[in-house]
């Protein structure tokens, strides 16, 4: 944005639908709204509580999804969890948009409109629901095969397929700094899988081969439906929570088929809830909530801080997996984890500038 003279005491910003007269020489009044008084600021403790939120969230659920697939005793349907997660989540933004819309015949005119009205529209969201239910289906293999640390660090290539699909599907530009930022990513990923196997002490069989497999077929699929899912709702005008509802229930219906599919008889045998406790229920939660503290960071804070707090989560993933899990750190997966963080924080970082949606001229 550029002024030619200085000594011009009006403007006109013209934009692509309107055109306003903004008197250089007014000074702003108390509680003025107007474009002096800049965006409100963010509080910084709801920026940074989220951040931590998420952190914690990141580390949490890999480390307790993981005790839960390799303790001993009775286990759990992994299916069983994956459904009860969709459902969480599904009643979880039914809430929120109640919230937003503030009584109860505003929510059912708004579901009335958006969802019965318009079956046609839900179709979109089965690609990604599909997609989202199958994904965290594998999510159960990999940790039950990998330690909590490599998983932390192998499954960031979903960055890598998230910026491959953004840019064939969404004609996205990435900076030169990111695209190395991928090389690098890719790299720190090989160096950690190449470590030597780790002994950890665990009373299930592991196959490192199976999990390794489950997270790059989950990456995959986390970029594709991701991307997918940007498309969907930059075509629309439907929100990101009712979205998400949508998401939820088809998750519900795809995950209940793919229960019966493939553990039908055990579920028949045992029950829905066999092998569920306190800690099953927690890790039901955290997969439930993650979204939702996704989307406080991008409200609260911004890339470059949800880049650390991700950084964070692999670190403490890491600590954690020494002192509860026996798991050894090798200089190896060291320097390959070091290479993953720095690759998060410079992909964040050096984002291509948007350009200006509007620009000044002298009023003749």
């Amino acid at each position: 944005m550029s002024i030619s003279d200085k000594d011009t005491d009006q403007f006109v910003i013209i934009s692509s639908d309107r055109e306003i007269s903004v008197d250089m020489n007014r000074k702003p009044s108390v509680g003025d709204s107007g474009p002096t008084d800049g965006p409100p600021k963010t509080p910084a403790s709801l920026k940074y509580v989220s951040l931590v939120l998420l952190t914690l969230q990141n580390a949490l659920l890999i480390l307790v999804m993981r005790y839960v697939r390799t303790r001993e005793g009775e286990m759990f349907v992994a299916t069983s969890a994956v459904i009860m997660s969709e459902l969480f989540k599904f009643l979880t933004c039914l809430v929120i948009i109640l919230i937003q819309e503030g009584s109860v015949k505003a929510w059912l005119n708004l579901l009335y409109q958006d969802i019965f009205m318009e079956p046609l529209d839900c179709l979109k969201v089965c690609v990604p629901s599909l997609i989202y239910v199958l994904q965290n289906n594998l999510l159960y293999v990999a940790v039950s095969n990998l330690d909590a640390a490599t998983y932390q660090v192998t499954y960031q290539l979903k960055i890598l397929t998230t910026a491959i699909f953004s840019v064939l599907m969404l004609k996205k530009v990435l900076s030169g700094q990111q695209w190395v930022s991928l090389v690098i990513l890719f790299v720190g990923v090989a160096i950690v899988q190449l470590q030597p196997e780790a002994k950890a002490t665990v009373s299930t069989e592991q196959s490192p081969i199976k999990g390794l497999v489950a997270v790059i077929i989950s990456c995959f699929m986390s970029g594709f439906a991701g991307v997918y899912f940007e498309k969907i709702l930059k075509g629309t005008r439907q929100s990101v929570w009712l979205r998400n509802i949508q998401l939820g229930f088809l998750g519900v219906i795809i995950g209940a088929i793919t229960m019966w599919a493939k553990d039908g008889d055990t579920v028949s045998e045992k029950g829905f809830f066999n092998g569920y406790d306190g800690v099953v229920w927690f890790v039901v939660c955290l997969q439930s909530f993650g979204g939702l503290l996704v989307a406080m960071v991008v409200k609260y804070a911004d890339n470059i801080l949800k880049g650390f707090a991700t950084s964070a989560a692999i670190i403490l993933s890491c600590i954690a997996s020494v002192y509860f899990f026996e798991f050894q750190l090798s200089l190896q997966f060291i320097v390959g984890a070091a290479l993953v963080m720095t690759a998060l924080y410079t992909y964040s970082k050096f984002v291509p500038t948007a350009p200006l949606p509007y620009t000044v001229t002298r009023k003749m």
